[in-house]
């Protein structure tokens, strides 16, 4: 009897990145993702900030508009409380993580890591919730503006 466990796929103008979900560590965070992605809210957004050697950073619904001011402050239109207690609250190279403007403000924007060079200091202060197990080295070729398609979730028999 397999279990049958969500990963996502996030289709970028630059490759698909495959993301597995830190379910017994954020399951909040991650049914919120999930409710999101299958919304179609991440459809067309950008990656808005790109820091290199830092993070991807997408999710803003206004970044849908190019050049529009407020782009980097905007959210589903509620927010998430953090979950910073599981055992996965590290984050390395292809760890995704929740955006927030101060705790339990996380929403819709999300952060991929480069490297564990320069994140320490965002453990247990942003809710790490999965980690990209393929297509790693299109985290290194997102530039800012670059498109998320489409975040498909997919079942996979575990």
């Amino acid at each position: 009897n397999k279990a049958i466990m969500k990963t996502a796929e996030i289709h970028t103008s630059k490759g698909v990145m495959q993301l597995r979900f830190y379910f017994e560590d954020a399951p909040g965070t991650v049914a919120n993702f999930i409710k999101l992605a299958e919304e179609g809210f991440y459809d067309g957004l950008r990656f808005h900030r790109v820091i290199p050697d830092f993070v991807i950073q997408g999710g803003c619904p206004y970044s849908r508009e190019a050049g529009n001011p407020r782009v980097g402050s905007g959210g589903p239109g509620y927010a998430i409380k953090c979950e910073l207690d599981g055992n996965n609250q590290y984050h390395d190279r292809g760890v995704i993580s929740m955006a927030h403007a101060g705790r339990d403000t996380g929403g819709s924007q999300f952060f991929i890591c480069h490297s564990r060079k320069n994140t320490a200091h965002l453990d247990r202060r942003h809710t790490c919730f999965g980690k990209v197990f393929e297509g790693l080295e299109v985290i290194d070729q997102i530039r800012q503006g670059d498109l998320i398609e489409k975040i498909v979730i997919v079942d996979t028999e575990e």
